[in-house]
């Protein structure tokens, strides 16, 4: 029996992994649960599953979340928060010799040298839960690509507006973007899937957790959203990893490793017609990956004010306070006026977060002004 605490359990993750948990009653037990607001349904999970510790972090701090993710009776900390906040405790956990599988892009955004360098120490395992990383990682059978990989690529849907004449983009609502052709997630995540930004995220993340450069990672557009990740070796052969999209698929891999047994989903059905159709990103498009790419490559505390910013801006957005064809100007400014600079300690990076989103709120403030 794996002992699990879930961090973020009332989002879409979370909700995907109760699903994992209720179909593996035998193999998988959760003794801490902690959400950001929902009392009500942190009481509702608690109480079907019998779960002991529970933390609700606007009421009891991140104290509380670091104290939870360090269970002497846990196992596995999944870290599904939206945001930074899960950045502490997941480095706790790993200190404390716990198995993170992390499902929070933010998390290696702001805190990859801390996370990573917590994760060298050798006490704790860090498993990716994002669908592309899960992949990649389940194609390299690890953390550690060896000289015979040549790049790893990334897949991404296109989101919402993907075929959308680009002259009406300035037009579209949030209900728009919220109708994303194959993914079911949260409103953020979801136009960040419109923009691109997470594709941008997942960049940076999967630089932290497999060590490789900007240049040795791609990203393909792919509509039908079966193939989430693809490793390119240098004789040419390409591995990939193909399943529903469905995130209960990348939850359980991480939940079980190394165990495959069947899950709540049923997989990919051969007796149909598959189609696989792959192309380049237009940067006309998505202006947003290349900001976190250039965030990336900048390095130091640029990618924690990209990802800072595209928070202010996507969040302007959905309260109809700022165009969806803002976002990418908001990002660019503030990268513009807060230059990269080191961070040389975690609470560097949070700082330089703070002053991102000062900064990023001073801009949409003054555009709502101008409207």
């Amino acid at each position: 029996m794996r002992k699990i605490v879930l961090i973020g359990a009332t989002g879409s993750i979370g909700r995907s992994t109760l699903e994992v948990l209720r179909h593996h009653p035998d193999k998988l037990r959760l003794v801490g649960v902690a959400s950001q607001a929902n009392a009500a349904a942190l009481a509702q999970i608690a109480a079907e599953f019998s779960t002991p510790h529970t933390v609700l972090t606007q009421r009891d701090g991140n104290q509380a979340l670091i104290d939870l993710a360090t269970l002497p009776e846990a196992d596995c900390i999944l870290v599904a928060a939206t945001g930074t906040v899960g950045v502490g405790p997941t480095i706790a956990a790993l200190a404390a010799g716990k198995t993170v599988a992390l499902a929070s892009k933010e998390v290696l955004v702001l805190g990859g040298a801390f996370v990573m360098e917590q994760v060298a120490k050798g006490s704790g395992c860090l498993l990716p839960v994002d669908s592309e990383h899960s992949a990649l990682f389940q194609c390299l059978t690890g953390l550690a690509p060896d000289k015979s990989v040549k790049r790893l690529i990334l897949t991404a849907s296109g989101g919402a507006f993907r075929e959308r004449s680009l002259d009406t983009l300035d037009q579209v609502t949030p209900a728009d973007a919220m109708r994303h052709p194959t993914w079911s997630m949260g409103p953020k995540i979801t136009v960040d899937s419109a923009t691109m930004a997470n594709k941008g995220l997942e960049l940076i993340e999967a630089h932290w957790l497999f060590g490789l450069s900007s240049s040795q990672i791609d990203v393909l557009l792919h509509p039908q959203s079966t193939v989430h990740g693809l490793v390119e070796y240098v004789d040419g052969t390409v591995l990939a990893q193909l399943s529903p999209p469905s995130m209960t698929f990348a939850i359980q891999a991480a939940l079980l490793h190394p165990e495959r047994v069947a899950g709540p989903q049923r997989g990919l059905d051969f007796t149909q017609t598959l189609r696989l159709d792959f192309a380049p990103l237009d940067p006309r498009r998505y202006p947003c990956y290349a900001h976190a790419r250039a965030a990336l490559d900048a390095g130091g505390t640029a990618p924690a004010i990209f990802n800072a910013a595209n928070e202010v801006a996507v969040g302007a957005f959905l309260e109809e306070r700022l165009p969806f064809t803002g976002i990418a100007p908001l990002i660019a400014r503030t990268l513009d006026n807060l230059p990269a600079r080191a961070a040389p300690t975690l609470e560097d990076a949070l700082a330089a977060e703070a002053e991102a989103l000062a900064k990023a709120r001073e801009a949409v403030a003054e555009f709502c002004s101008r409207s």
